[in-house]
């Protein structure tokens, strides 16, 4: 069978619209535009900032940040050409299918579950330890996991997944409007925490901005496969700081901008989406960006970068702790709780909906695509979903593979921009409400700059990730490619024409096989 058989935009469409297993289009600009910040500005705007300014970067954090949010922009422009195009549930998957291929496109569909699986059990379980954390400040103590036979339970990722699973089974108009209140609170949140912060800001703490490059501290084995991939590949010592160290502090503060890409996958619920899916999606990005930037500064402002590095874990409660203004860690901790609460809530609608459109097209079990008639959402996919993550999160050590979020995200975008230009190439007639601008300029930045990023994470998190990858190649070619619709129909279709030349005579036999 041909492995990079392509799946028709029309046959796309229309697979979308098969009864029992459409969605409903009911979100508008504004849901979207929420969306995006609901899942990109968390609790990691309070933590990944500061982890990024004590270890790599320095006060250039923020120009880390705007690194991601360059590379983020470039590719979601791409996401937004297609998904313009090809309106339908999916995102990266369904794109990759429309150009590159079935085997490229289950690659990245596996890699869009990693990212959205992951990235939806890391934050659940954290979402648990951020509630005890509340409880605590309130003289109520309550652990973040309780023993059971030995193994630590953390009830806190059960409670918050089941709440947003019923949600999500209810209806993502339902679930959207709860998303929406709880992010203009956290956004409320954000914007005192930074008005506080410049008000402690000294000047003095931006020198240098970029800190010079230095060796790593007792650099072993273990710090081998701490070190970024480039460094690996180059024979470069370990090392932090410089002008790698602001590439490095990109790689690791791109989580800030997932959720961008978790957008797009909504495409099949989106009312106009032509018009509405552009629009929220860079409204939301360019609201999360300056948010932010605003919130580094703040922080490399507030302490130096050295104070920082001194901390186990640096947060910005370091910062506010170091400035002796320990009531801000009331607020903060509040807000990381109401942050991860809308989080957890889009990347579990984001990972129903890509083994949706896998589903229907038979890589997947084809019984997981089923959507409810009342509702039109996927009830039965949206609870394996939430009870596989509730599992994960509460019963393991997850937090191991935090990384494993940005190359799952960074692979998507690598094949979206390349993909853009197949699209041109193969369907000039197409005419995207939305076109990258630039030509083949813009896309092809796009494809370098997030294959860079990927290469300044961590060894081992190449070591995890080409583990996944050998893992869904074998599942692709132990059941993927037998089931799939697309090389069912084919195979039915040349047996029909083999049987209907076998009929014929030989010089019309050939003919028909020229056709």
């Amino acid at each position: 069978m041909n492995l990079f058989r392509t799946k028709s935009i029309e046959q796309s469409i229309a697979d979308a619209d098969e009864p029992g297993r459409k969605l409903k289009r009911s979100l508008s600009t504004w849901d979207l535009m929420i969306m995006g910040v609901a899942v990109a500005v968390g609790a990691g705007i309070f933590s990944v900032g500061a982890k990024a300014a004590a270890n790599f970067a320095g006060p250039a954090v923020t120009i880390s940040f705007l690194v991601a949010a360059v590379t983020c922009a470039l590719a979601i422009m791409c996401y937004a050409e297609f998904a313009t195009a090809i309106p339908v549930a999916g995102s990266a998957y369904v794109f990759t299918y429309a150009t590159m291929g079935e085997i490229l496109a289950w690659i990245i569909g596996w890699n869009l579950i990693l990212e959205l699986f992951t990235a939806a059990a890391v934050i659940a379980k954290y979402w648990g330890i951020y509630l005890s954390k509340v409880f605590a400040l309130m003289g109520v103590e309550m652990p973040p996991a309780i023993s059971i036979g030995g193994i630590d339970l953390y009830w806190g990722a059960f409670l918050i997944v089941a709440v947003f699973t019923v949600l999500l089974v209810l209806g993502t108009k339902l679930s959207a409007r709860v998303g929406n209140i709880f992010t203009l609170i956290k956004i409320a949140v954000v914007v005192f925490v930074i008005i506080v912060g410049f008000s402690y800001v000294k000047l003095s703490n931006y020198t240098p901005f970029v800190p010079a490059s230095e060796p790593t501290a007792n650099a072993g084995a273990a710090d081998v496969l701490k070190q970024s991939f480039f460094g690996f590949l180059t024979g470069a010592a370990p090392a932090q700081y410089g002008t790698m160290g602001i590439f490095a502090g990109a790689a690791l503060v791109f989580f800030a901008f997932i959720g961008f890409d978790v957008v797009a996958t909504s495409a099949e619920e989106v009312k106009n989406p032509q018009k509405t899916l552009p629009r929220g999606i860079f409204g939301g990005l360019a609201l999360v960006t300056l948010l932010y930037i605003l919130v580094s500064l703040a922080l490399t402002g507030m302490v130096s970068y050295t104070q920082l590095a001194e901390a186990e874990s640096p947060t910005l409660t370091t910062a506010f702790e170091a400035v002796g203004n320990t009531d801000a860690a009331k607020v903060i901790a509040f807000g990381s709780l109401v942050g991860l609460t809308t989080v957890i809530m889009v990347l579990l609608m984001g990972l129903s909906r890509v083994v949706l459109a896998m589903s229907r097209d038979g890589l997947l079990p084809r019984s997981l695509s089923k959507t409810s008639e009342k509702r039109s959402t996927p009830v039965r996919l949206q609870i394996i979903c939430g009870a596989a993550v509730a599992l994960v999160a509460g019963l393991t050590n997850v937090d191991l593979l935090e990384e494993m979020i940005n190359i799952g995200t960074l692979s998507a975008f690598v094949m979206v921009s390349l993909g853009i230009l197949v699209l041109r190439k193969k369907r000039p007639d197409l005419k995207p409400a939305f076109r990258v601008p630039f030509g083949k300029v813009l896309p092809v930045v796009s494809a370098v700059l997030c294959l860079y990023l990927m290469t300044n994470l961590a060894v081992e998190t190449w070591i995890f990730f080409g583990i996944w990858l050998l893992l869904g190649i074998a599942i692709y070619f132990a059941y993927g490619q037998r089931h799939s619709r697309l090389n069912e129909k084919f195979a039915g279709a040349k047996a029909a024409v083999d049987g209907a030349s076998g009929a014929l005579d030989d010089p019309d036999k050939d003919a028909l096989t020229k056709v």
